[in-house]
């Protein structure tokens, strides 16, 4: 395997914008870059915190390209609606299929290669970072971002849409777990991270959570650096991580260690 660095597939101009497509548009140097596409009602957003630190410098680069998809383009009539009144009743309004599947079918004619299609809702699998890195193997995903009480039925059964959830709390819309989606993906993409291995040493890479981290200065309030990681031995520092690591996962989340207790045992 080759150590030289990951080649970029182009480089952007990154810059506030309220016209996000213009930034976002294809370009053939990047025809093979990580894509995400996002489809939402407000464009705005996007990149936002994606065009900062790594990602952003990632995005500049060209080791992943974003595509964003107004969905009010689509709407109807002279004020382009999107939405309308529940079907049986019931407060608040839903996306309508006919403008949904304009906007996917648009959005998905620039979709290549393995691209998920996936809709950020609370009812969804948990956003986990075995999902993460599966997502991190494809050439990208199209990402449909939800608001108000959601989105037309018919649509996540005509395309079969994979639901994907942040968390077990309900948001206004579905723009920050598609940002929070797409930053945890893109970490992972070749080149993205200064060093590789801390993909391999953080959180829930091997099933548990990360141990802690101390830096300068040496004592701070009273409190000091605990011994084993000054001491030079790296063999006795990666057994106190791998004990730390071990015993956070057992107290915080014991659903976790469970999983991995009977890993082991299988």
């Amino acid at each position: 395997m080759s150590d030289a660095a990951p080649k970029s597939h182009g480089r952007k101009a990154i810059r506030p914008t309220l016209t996000p497509q213009e930034l976002m548009t294809d370009a053939p140097d990047l025809a093979r870059a990580w894509t995400a596409q996002v489809i939402t009602l407000l464009p705005e957003t996007f990149p936002g915190i994606l065009g900062a630190s790594l990602t952003g410098k990632a995005l500049k680069d060209g080791l992943w390209q974003l595509q964003v998809t107004d969905l009010r383009r689509f709407g109807i009539g002279k004020h382009r609606n999107v939405d309308d009144t529940p079907a049986g009743g019931g407060a608040g309004m839903v996306l309508r299929a006919d403008v949904l599947g304009h906007a996917i079918d648009d959005t998905r004619k620039r979709a290549r290669g393995r691209m998920p299609l996936i809709y950020l809702s609370p009812r969804g699998r948990p956003m986990t970072q075995a999902l993460i890195r599966d997502l991190a193997r494809c050439d990208g995903a199209t990402l449909l971002c939800g608001r108000f009480e959601g989105v037309d039925e018919r649509v996540l059964e005509y395309y079969d849409i994979a639901e994907i959830s942040l968390g077990d709390f309900v948001l206004t819309g579905g723009e920050i777990a598609a940002q929070a989606l797409i930053d945890a993906t893109v970490r992972l993409l070749p080149g993205v991270l200064g060093n590789a291995d801390s993909a391999v040493e953080e959180s829930h890479s091997a099933g548990l959570l990360e141990h802690p981290h101390y830096t300068r200065p040496a004592e701070w309030r009273g409190r000091t650096i605990p011994p084993v990681l000054t001491s030079g031995d790296h063999g006795k520092v990666a057994a106190w991580r791998r004990e730390m690591s071990e015993k956070i996962t057992q107290d915080r989340r014991p659903d976790l260690w469970d999983r991995v207790v009977g890993h082991r045992k299988g």
